[in-house]
């Protein structure tokens, strides 16, 4: 497991615990016989926080489709194949990527939905850093990052009430 995964896992796990929800993130263990769609799966009785998570972390200010994601043995893109794993699960998906800064400067991280990934994939061939400025900041602390909120909170209280219902 990467760095950057525990470090996701660790956050998430860490806003269930401060904001009082109920959820749990956990990253499954990779073997070669086995497809793993993404690196980060969250279970949550609560639909807003039932979620899949690719994550990378790379050097520079852009991810791109051809570059930094694979293709499996029968030549299905990993995007497709996210996209195709979140519709199936019901699973809400993102992208959380780490921009490492290099000496003297604090790496970044985001989260952009999937759906957002999907739409940027239509007509770019990567996503820049000022794309994900537009996602989720995931704030840099001691240990890792902090999620202050998975969603604005107009959103956020509009979810709860359809829950709760």
């Amino acid at each position: 497991m990467s760095d950057f995964e525990r470090d996701i896992v660790h956050c998430l796990n860490d806003f269930f615990k401060t904001k009082n929800q109920k959820g749990y993130a956990y990253r499954l263990k990779q073997s070669k016989f086995n497809t793993q769609y993404v690196d980060v799966l969250v279970d949550s009785l609560d639909p807003r926080y039932y979620l899949a998570i690719e994550c990378k972390s790379i050097k520079g200010k852009k991810i791109y489709f051809s570059q930094h994601f694979h293709q499996d043995k029968d030549n299905v893109h990993q995007i497709d194949a996210i996209w195709d794993f979140t519709n199936k699960t019901g699973r809400k998906g993102f992208l959380a990527v780490e921009f490492k800064g290099g000496r003297g400067c604090s790496n970044q991280a985001y989260l952009l939905s999937w759906s957002e990934i999907m739409k940027i994939r239509e007509s770019k061939p990567g996503i820049s850093f000022d794309d994900f400025q537009k996602g989720i900041e995931l704030k840099r602390c001691s240990g890792g990052y902090e999620l202050l909120n998975l969603y604005p909170k107009e959103l956020d209280s509009l979810l709860q009430t359809d829950t709760e219902e």
